[in-house]
C-alpha cells in the first residue's frame, strides 16, 4: 500500500487528486487481505480506470486501484464464444483483442474508455448495442463479506447506464473478472444512421469494418481524453414517458428522442444542451465541448467546484426551458 499517492492522472478529467492510501489490485490472491485492510480505514472506494468519476481534491481512506490482467476463452459452443477477461483491462483494447481472435460482437463499443471492471457497473453501450446484451456474467468480490460471488446478466439488474453494483453501497463490490458471451453467427448492428449511412459499411460490412467505423466516428464527435480532459458523457440521456415526450414535441418539433420498448422516450442530452445555449461555451476553467455539447471538458487548472458549478447551471437551464432534469453521469468520488 502506498501513501499520499497523486491521482491527478488516474482520472481521465484531469482534476487534482492525492489518496491518503492506494491498494493496487493485482492478482485474486490478494483478495482476502485486501477485505482485512479496509476494516482499517473508515472509508474505502474502488477506482477502475478514472473515466466515469469527478474526483475531489483529497480522497481520504483506502483507494482501491483495479489493475488485474488477463483474457482467455473459456469455452467454444456451436453458438458462441464464452470470453473472461480481467477487471483491470483496458476496456478499448480488450475490444480490438477479441477482433483479432474472431470473437466478433463488441465492436459497436470500441473507443469507449475505462476498464472491462468499470464496464457493468455503468453498463456501458454506443451505437446500438448495451453491454448487458453480451454479458454472460460477472465476477465480484464482496469486501465487506469477504466472499466471492458469480452474477448472472439477469442477476446484475442491467437497466440504462445502470446495474445493482451501481446501485449498491459505494465501496461493496469489486469487480473481478467478466465474461462474455459473443455469438458465433454474427450480424452487424446499424442501425444509427452514423454508422447505417458510413460510406464503408454499404456493402456486406465486417466486424472490423464496423469496428474501425465506429471508432472514426468517436474521434470525430469527442475529444480524446489523452488530450483535453474530460470524463466523457456528463449526463445521462434522459427518458420521459409518452405524455411529457408529446408536450415536448409541440412545443419543440425539432426535439430528438428515441423510442424505447416500455413506450418512453429517451431525449437526446446533447440536443437539450446544445439548445440550451451551454454548446461550446466556457466557465471559466471548463467547458462544454464545441462538437458534442453532452461532454464537460477542462480548459486547463480545473478544480472540483468549476465542474459541480458548471453542470449545476446547464441543469438549471435545462429544467427551466423543457421541464426536463439531468442526471450527471460521472460518480463524484469524495
Amino acid at each position: 500500500m502506498l501513501n499520499n499517492q497523486d491521482l491527478s492522472r488516474c482520472n481521465t478529467f484531469g482534476l487534482p487528486c492525492v489518496a491518503q492510501t492506494l491498494f493496487r489490485f493485482e492478482q485474486v490472491s490478494q483478495l482476502s487481505a485486501l477485505s482485512a485492510a479496509i476494516k482499517e480505514y473508515a472509508q474505502h472506494r474502488v477506482l477502475g480506470g478514472g473515466s466515469n468519476v469527478i474526483m475531489h481534491p483529497d480522497l481520504p481512506g483506502l483507494t482501491i486501484q483495479v489493475a488485474n490482467k488477463g483474457i482467455r476463452l473459456l469455452c467454444e459452443h456451436e453458438n458462441f464464444w464464452l470470453v473472461e477477461a480481467g477487471a483491470g483491462e483496458v476496456w478499448h483494447d480488450f475490444v480490438a483483442y477479441t477482433l483479432e481472435q474472431g470473437w466478433y460482437g463488441l465492436e459497436n463499443l470500441a473507443l469507449i474508455p475505462g476498464t472491462v471492471g468499470a464496464a457493468p457497473v455503468q453498463n456501458i453501450g454506443a451505437y446500438g448495442l448495451e453491454l448487458e446484451q453480451r454479458v454472460h456474467s460477472v465476477l465480484a468480490w464482496n469486501l465487506l463479506e469477504g466472499a466471492l460471488y458469480e452474477f448472472s446478466a439477469e442477476e446484475c439488474e442491467f437497466s440504462y447506464r445502470d446495474s445493482m453494483f451501481k446501485r449498491a453501497q459505494p465501496g461493496t463490490w469489486l469487480i473481478v473478472a467478466v465474461r462474455f458471451r459473443l455469438p458465433r453467427q454474427w450480424q452487424p448492428l446499424l442501425q444509427y444512421p452514423d454508422l447505417r449511412d458510413h460510406v464503408s459499411l454499404q456493402s456486406a460490412p465486417t466486424a472490423q469494418a464496423v469496428f474501425d467505423a465506429v471508432c472514426e466516428v468517436r474521434r470525430t464527435k469527442l475529444p480524446d481524453p489523452a488530450k483535453v480532459g474530460n470524463a466523457g458523457s456528463f449526463f445521462k440521456n434522459p427518458v420521459v414517458q409518452a405524455e411529457q415526450y408529446a408536450v415536448l414535441r409541440t412545443q419543440h418539433p425539432n426535439v430528438v428522442a428515441y423510442a424505447q420498448a416500455d413506450g418512453r422516450y429517451k431525449l437526446a442530452a446533447g440536443w437539450l444542451i446544445d439548445q440550451a445555449g451551454w454548446k461550446g461555451r466556457e466557465a471559466g476553467a471548463v467547458a462544454m465541448h464545441p462538437r458534442q455539447a453532452l461532454v464537460m471538458t477542462n480548459c486547463g487548472g480545473a478544480v472540483l467546484e468549476d465542474v459541480l458549478n458548471l453542470a449545476q447551471q446547464i441543469q438549471s437551464d435545462v429544467q427551466q426551458k423543457f421541464g426536463v432534469q439531468l442526471e450527471q453521469e460521472p460518480v463524484l468520488y469524495a
